[in-house]
């Protein structure tokens, strides 16, 4: 399994380049980072700094989206980053939330999402297609390499994921409702006459290391991360709004948004928000991984067994560091295959 890092570009963008540095450090592959201009810095100028100043880590958004960026800029600037330090870039792409909706838009269509997926993922391997009409290609890149992954939720989403994404990006740790998406998708690219095993999976949670001895330390673990049930929440809702409560989504996911009373993007991703106070307990202990490294082993252990091929942490919270010394020392070398000098 491999292993991720999620930032926010949250200002002085050196903090979140020292922190990209840490995960390489600490054995992290990913750097990943929030793509939502209005609230937080522009990502691809810092992932140039980050390529700069690392040596092994890929970096991309998770996630863009097809509304606020032309999608032949975005190809470009993976294109250029790769042709630069040498194919370390991967694109997360989904409907859109957070950037689309502080500007008062809405999340693309799933028709948008594909042909974006498309024009991006050719344009940026060196490829030309057609595009608004015209076929175009980069007549300035030779070599580039970029896999485009997609995040998705609602039926419809997992269907066009299997059928087109490089991989499927899952922001929520709960092995249950994990089990139930990726066999969505590996359907779908079965049917799609795609190899169902090409297909590759990340779960993307908060992950706070801490003694969780006390209920009180537990509680303040659950309180740092309750922001992510929020924000998950966002995309639940808008299932349950298209679909209903008798969609083949797991009620698991879905439940829980029933007390949900709106949301304030201002907050968006950010520990100890003011809207996320209808995530129940539950939920943020089922979609986060909370507590000790044995703990966060064990439930890493249950999603590998699913077929997830990379965990990637969020870190919006205060153990930003101790989470990752943790995860490098403890965690990743016990997901690690045993290697033995001799026998």
């Amino acid at each position: 399994m491999q292993f991720g890092a999620v930032l926010q570009t949250n200002p002085p963008a050196s903090r979140t380049v020292e922190l990209a540095r840490l995960a390489e450090t600490h054995g992290f592959s990913h750097v990943w980072t929030f793509d939502s201009h209005l609230l937080w810095q522009e990502p691809f100028v810092i992932y140039s700094a980050i390529l700069a100043a690392t040596r092994k880590v890929v970096v991309g958004p998770m996630v863009t989206n097809p509304a606020t960026r032309d999608w032949t800029v975005l190809a470009s600037l993976f294109a250029t980053l790769n042709e630069m330090y040498g194919n370390r870039t991967i694109c997360g792409i989904g409907r859109g939330d957070s950037a689309v909706r502080t500007l008062a838009g809405k999340p693309s269509n799933l028709e948008a999402l594909r042909d974006s997926v498309h024009v991006i993922r050719e344009l940026a391997n060196g490829r030309e297609v057609e595009h608004n009409g015209r076929v175009v290609r980069f007549p300035w890149s030779e070599g580039s390499a970029l896999d485009v992954w997609v995040a998705a939720y609602g039926p419809k989403a997992l269907q066009l994921t299997g059928e087109v994404g490089d991989g499927f990006i899952l922001q929520l740790a709960d092995p249950d409702i994990a089990a139930w998406m990726i066999a969505a998708v590996r359907g779908a690219a079965e049917a799609a006459g795609r190899d169902p095993m090409a297909v590759k999976f990340c779960v993307a949670a908060p992950a706070y290391v801490g003694a969780g001895d006390s209920p009180a330390a537990r509680a303040h673990m659950r309180e740092q991360c309750r922001w992510f049930g929020g924000m998950v929440g966002n995309h639940v809702a808008e299932i349950v709004s298209r679909y209903g409560t008798t969609s083949p989504v797991p009620q698991a996911l879905t439940d829980y948004v029933a007390a949900r009373q709106g949301y304030d993007y201002n907050q968006h991703g950010r520990a100890g928000n003011t809207h996320a106070s209808f995530v129940p307990d539950e939920i943020v202990e089922r979609f986060c991984l909370l507590g000790s490294p044995r703990e966060h082993v064990e439930r890493l252990e249950a999603l590998r067994d699913l077929g997830v091929d990379q965990f990637a942490v969020y870190l919006q919270h205060d153990n930003k560091e101790e989470t990752l010394r943790q995860y490098g020392e403890r965690v990743i070398p016990a997901m690690r295959e045993a290697v033995v000098a001799t026998r």
